[in-house]
């Protein structure tokens, strides 16, 4: 399961390069997830300085509306839904590795193809098909905010639709990755 085991140098030296798989050209599906993630990574920013607003507003000038706080929330919750498929791209998802690193390039491709195969992607597929009815939902009630003064109409729903766009994300790079360990284990 690769994203349940850690490379000892995550973001060093060892961290294996995920972008010199054995792809022809980089597949149209792993381009678009990075290019949305390298735009998660944008939104953070924004987040940043939404949030430096409202402490200015709060404290210096004694204002404050719920939608700017309900803004940061639903874009901090964007960021990892929209992030989700970079990590994985990059290998830079979180893993606990007790054997992984010790184990040679051939057994780590066997790994990850089984666990991208029989773990990411079905649990991908799961959340896609499984957030459909709830995203189909808030977009027929209308769904605004609880809160007075909360997000009005249809940033709840657009933030829910954000759920099976992660699934289909995440599905789309695991099989992409699943792809290229295959192709390296073949050439092995």
């Amino acid at each position: 399961m690769p994203f349940l085991f850690c490379s000892p140098g995550l973001f060093g030296k060892n961290k294996p390069e995920v972008s010199a798989l054995p792809l022809p050209d980089r597949v149209f599906l792993d381009k678009t997830n990075r290019a949305i993630g390298k735009g998660a990574a944008t939104l953070t920013v924004v987040m940043v300085l939404v949030t430096f607003v409202i402490v200015v507003l709060r404290y210096g000038f004694n204002l404050g509306w719920i939608w700017l706080q309900e803004m940061v929330t639903w874009m901090h919750a964007a960021v990892f839904l929209l992030a989700a498929a970079y990590t994985f791209s990059e290998d830079a998802h979180v893993r606990v590795d007790v054997f992984y690193r010790n184990w040679s390039e051939r057994t780590k491709n066997k790994v990850d193809l089984v666990g991208n195969v029989f773990c990411l992607c079905p649990l991908a597929l799961l959340l896609l098909v499984g957030s459909l009815d709830y995203v189909s939902a808030s977009w027929e009630m209308k769904e605004s905010s609880r809160e007075a003064g909360g997000l009005a109409y249809p940033f709840i729903p657009l933030l829910k639709t954000l759920l099976p766009l992660t699934g289909l994300m995440l599905f789309s790079q695991g099989s992409v990755h699943a792809y290229a360990c295959y192709l390296k284990l073949k050439d092995d």
